[in-house]
């Protein structure tokens, strides 16, 4: 029969050997407790990282709709599969025998994103003075910082760099009328161009997925009763599993498009662009987690600064892939 040992035990049991070694033979027993912070803290790094892990699904956002495709990673990197050419299709054929061919498939090596956070440090001073265990409310910021910048670079990356129909790429203006500020407002009738562009493509109508930014959210608010009345009985999640064809999400970070050439700014871009609404097909759209690491130091092992630092590294990625492309609607301008 196999014994699986608590960790916590674990750790109390070594902590009482501790006590009763500098009771019996004289040893100090802040040289045995800082021997134990090291032994504990491999366990407490895998506590942490398990836990990350768990917190970068996304839970409730639009990145839920996407497969993870855990079993493509490796060593940090991960293996898309591309499919060969498809079969041609005979009609009313009388010609035998059937002509066979292999359908030669590949695949594209890409390497996950590193996201590292800025270490973070606590003093000794802080934790005896603080009603709260500081460390543990630390470690959370990382994760909850972690799992905003891997959303928010991952929607990034699946906006398309600028308008190429031929690759299933699409950039286009919204029509509606000027909100007063010189924005052309988003329309249904913008959406319904969109749903005919991509349907004349041939693109998979099942599984595409529109992340609405808060202006065109407000747009087509005062436009439309129906999505009036989906959004506000929305509790958490998707806005609409069906709206003229897109699953629909309200996203606030989306990103920003050129003023003039209405290129993708680069991520992170101190330049001030037109906001954009973005489509992705979920059918054709990969997320994994790499690498999770948690680097700590704790004050023991800092006795100039008598300072705990604490911070992660955590490898990621979503990524598009396939024919289904994606596409961003930008704000109009008014002209004039």
């Amino acid at each position: 029969m196999k014994f699986k040992l608590n960790k916590s035990i674990l750790l109390s049991a070594i902590m009482l050997i501790a006590a009763f070694s500098s009771f019996v033979f004289g040893k100090d027993t802040g040289v045995i407790m800082g021997s134990i912070a090291t032994v504990a803290l491999p366990v407490k790094n895998q506590l942490a990282e398990k836990e990350m892990i768990k917190q970068l699904r996304h839970e409730h956002t639009w990145v839920s709709e996407i497969r993870s495709k855990q079993q493509w990673v490796n060593n940090d990197t991960i293996k898309i599969p591309k499919r060969g050419a498809a079969p041609a299709v005979l009609i009313d054929n009388t010609n035998y025998p059937i002509v066979s061919n292999r359908r030669e498939d590949s695949h594209v090596v890409i390497s996950l994103h590193k996201f590292d956070t800025e270490n973070t440090t606590v003093t000794a001073d802080e934790l005896y003075a603080l009603p709260y265990e500081k460390v543990s409310d630390v470690q959370e910021q990382h994760r909850e910082t972690l799992e905003d910048v891997t959303l928010e670079y991952g929607l990034w990356g699946l906006a398309p760099q600028a308008n190429d129909e031929s690759k299933n790429l699409f950039v286009m203006e919204t029509t509606g009328e000027n909100d007063g500020t010189g924005r052309k407002k988003l329309t249904t009738k913008d959406l319904r161009k969109l749903q005919e562009k991509m349907n004349k493509k041939g693109i998979n109508k099942n599984g595409r997925v529109l992340l609405l930014c808060d202006e065109h959210v407000s747009d087509l608010l005062e436009e439309d009763r129906k999505f009036y009345t989906q959004y506000h009985n929305h509790t958490e999640g998707a806005i609409s599993k069906k709206y003229y064809g897109f699953i629909i999400y309200e996203e606030s970070k989306t990103p920003e498009y050129n003023d003039t050439t209405l290129a993708k700014l680069a991520y992170g871009s101190q330049t001030t662009g037109r906001k954009s609404s973005v489509v992705f097909h979920k059918g054709t759209t990969a997320k994994a987690v790499g690498s999770v690491e948690r680097f700590a130091r704790s004050a023991a092992e800092n006795p100039e600064r008598r300072e705990n630092t604490i911070g992660f590294r955590v490898w990621h990625i979503i990524v598009t892939y396939g024919v289904e492309g994606s596409a961003a609607i930008i704000s109009g301008k008014v002209s004039g």
